[in-house]
């Protein structure tokens, strides 16, 4: 019986591949990937041959039997990717790592990059103790969660959309008070990786005059 290997993948710096992780989608048979296209380029670049399959918000419901019964059938291993970063944190991956635990095969996950633990132990908050959120909401329960953190002492992280920070920082200011201090960060390990730190309104002031552009991860500081 095959086993499904969940393979961490560069935010940006190719140098952020693991020795590990490139042997492992040298030697899969099958590496299923969150956008063919994005992977494939990745994949040439690292000269990695292994077949390419696509496994997506939009058809995972219907794939995830399929190829847990495809893993099943072979003894070799079956790679997942996303992206960028690792499998599962905020993108597909969660359904057919389920459906694979049930179905008693062998599920692995390599470490490796992820945007939220940089931004987190770079941002200068407390990350002895801290929550992540994903993505807020877009609309429906988007204020709901915002007042959650109210009253959390721990620091919360998470994904904002670049289209959507100016607004988060002012919901933040609103709901929460503007003297939170928080670390908004940009473009992890790429060549304009910024940290843009400060109370909640000064952040919000900065982003309200500057466009904002590229992956943003949010740190906000715990309630006192």
């Amino acid at each position: 019986m095959g086993k499904l290997i969940l393979v961490p993948t560069p935010l940006g710096n190719l140098g952020d591949i693991t020795l590990r992780a490139l042997e492992v989608l040298k030697s899969a048979e099958v590496v299923y990937a969150e956008d063919t296209r994005t992977t494939g380029k990745l994949l040439k670049l690292l000269d990695v041959q292994a077949p390419l399959r696509a496994f997506h918000m939009h058809n995972e419901h219907k794939q995830v039997d399929a190829v847990v019964e495809s893993i099943s059938r072979t003894e070799g291993h079956h790679a997942l990717v996303s992206d960028a970063g690792t499998p599962g944190i905020s993108d597909p991956g969660f359904l057919l790592v389920r459906a694979a635990v049930a179905a008693g095969l062998v599920v692995e996950a390599l470490p490796g990059p992820t945007a939220l633990i940089p931004a987190l132990v770079a941002s200068g908050l407390p990350c002895d103790r801290f929550v992540f959120e994903g993505f807020l909401p877009q609309k429906k329960g988007r204020q709901t969660r915002i007042k959650e953190w109210l009253t959390e002492t721990r620091t919360v992280v998470f994904y904002e959309s670049p289209h959507r920070i100016a607004r988060c920082l002012r919901e933040l200011e609103e709901h929460l008070g503007g003297e939170r201090p928080a670390c908004v960060v940009r473009e992890i390990s790429k060549l304009h990786e910024t940290f843009h730190r400060g109370s909640v309104a000064e952040l919000a002031a900065h982003f309200a005059a500057h466009e904002a552009k590229g992956e943003i991860v949010v740190v906000l500081g715990g309630a006192e």
